[in-house]
């Protein structure tokens, strides 16, 4: 069990729930959801019950049917595990509950019961389609779990210093210095390149090769593939083909969303529901133009324009490498030590993209079109994300290398005349302050 920072939301929820309602925690598979669940039951209460629904007997699916006698329930449910539960020091937790969705109906009258707390996990690939016929209970509380941030992928491999200098740093606007600033963008490399996967992780950690980690990936992204192939099949929808094209899209000009990408005569309609679906299973992060940069981003989101990132950065570098046909374990060594012969721009926007989305950033870019000096036609700028903090915007750029040139700042500053709380470049160097600018290290961005 890795540390995870979802822990401490688990026991915020504990303490100020008391047990007047349920926790669902929803997420992409193989996040880590059961796991952090069953750690948390172990160490935070007397007893605990787990009831994996992808396993579950049929004996204890039917006795959901004594729901209404809730004695009855309880007796059945022991005896069937084999276990009994101290009343208000004990859990129960239903597992992949989107493939029982019964279960997640009776939350209703085993929270309104009293004698047990519940939590629920499930992945959103599917959860949300299985809720048609049944009445969500609103004592159910949700929680999104996303894959493993850069602090917790430091704390796996027994660091626990790196992040905090990273953090003095960036708080303070001061370089770490080369020397320290080179460590840390190896481990970030590093990260970037396994991702945040669990058991990606544990491989890493353990000393596996990067063969070997890479065909960790490789079988979570043939699950996510049958899943949404079977998706298809029940709804009649395209989100296999939607997410097969993700690193097509994302090595177009400027990483916007086509859908001639996947097929040339596609249309929105066709497409639409596959696009949203993903977004909702969050194994993809879809980043929205917004046609007027205003606080209020969301009144400005023009969803027909828009980029759609890989959940987890390690699952796309698994994706692009897997096509090359090269030897796996001198890829991505090349990736870690920026000798690859590929285009970084596409895996640096997207791990920048991962790490706002699980820093709780909706994800937004803009475009826009701008007469400079002495031009005498417009040209075509763009913030590759707009966020907001203080109830001021702040633009993001991403460089995957080191960059001096910031005319879309320049030129978006003056189109729009806008007070700004803070401009940011993200990019492979040390920490500095220039024009105005905050250029960031890439492993800085969770900290925006």
């Amino acid at each position: 069990m890795f540390k995870r920072k979802i822990y401490d939301d688990l026991k915020n929820w504990k303490e100020e729930s008391a047990g007047s309602s349920a926790l669902l925690i929803e997420g992409a598979r193989r996040v880590g959801k059961s796991t952090v669940a069953e750690e948390f039951a172990k160490k935070e209460y007397k007893s605990y019950i787990i009831i994996d629904f992808s396993l579950a007997e049929k004996a204890l699916k039917d006795n959901f049917e004594n729901i209404g006698n809730l004695d009855t329930f309880f007796r059945n449910l022991f005896l069937i595990c084999g276990k009994t539960l101290k009343p208000r020091e004990s859990l129960i937790i239903f597992d992949e509950v989107q493939l029982f969705p019964k279960a997640r109906q009776a939350i209703k009258q085993l929270v309104k019961d009293g004698r047990y707390d519940y939590i629920e996990t499930g992945s959103l690939i599917s959860i949300n389609k299985n809720v048609k016929d049944i009445l969500i209970p609103s004592e159910e509380e949700s929680i999104k779990m996303f894959p493993m941030d850069f602090e917790e992928f430091l704390w796996a491999n027994n660091n626990y210093v790196y992040y905090d200098a990273i953090k003095e740093a960036f708080n303070n606007k001061k370089p770490l210095g080369q020397d320290i600033h080179r460590k840390i963008m190896q481990q970030f490399r590093s990260y970037m390149a396994v991702g945040g996967m669990p058991q990606a992780v544990e491989a890493y950690v353990s000393g596996k090769n990067f063969r070997e980690i890479d065909r960790v990936k490789r079988n979570i992204l043939k699950l996510y593939i049958q899943d949404l192939k079977k998706h298809d099949t029940d709804d009649g929808d395209n989100a296999s083909a939607v997410f097969k094209s993700l690193p097509d899209q994302l090595s177009n000009h400027n990483s916007v969303f086509r859908l001639a990408t996947i097929d040339e005569n596609a249309r929105t309609r066709s497409y639409g529901n596959a696009i949203d679906f993903l977004n909702e299973s969050m194994i993809v992060n879809n980043c929205i133009n917004v046609t007027k940069p205003e606080v209020a981003l969301e009144l400005y989101a023009d969803r027909s324009k828009f980029k759609m990132f890989m959940g987890d950065t390690g699952l796309l570098v698994t994706y692009i490498l897997q096509t090359s046909g090269e030897n796996a374990d001198k890829l991505y060594r090349a990736l870690i030590i920026d000798n690859l012969d590929i285009n970084q721009g596409m895996i640096f926007e997207n791990i920048v993209s991962q790490m706002l989305r699980v820093n709780e950033h909706e994800l937004y870019f803009h475009e826009f079109y701008y007469t400079a000096p002495g031009n005498k036609s417009e040209k075509r700028y763009e913030i590759d994300f707009l966020t907001v903090k203080g109830k001021r915007l702040v633009p993001i750029e991403v460089k995957s290398s080191s960059y001096r040139n910031h005319k879309s700042f320049d030129y978006f500053k003056e189109k729009y005349n806008i007070k700004l709380n803070s401009k940011y470049i993200v990019y492979t160097k040390d920490l500095k302050i220039e024009d105005g600018i905050t250029y960031i290290p890439i492993y800085m961005t969770g900290l925006i």
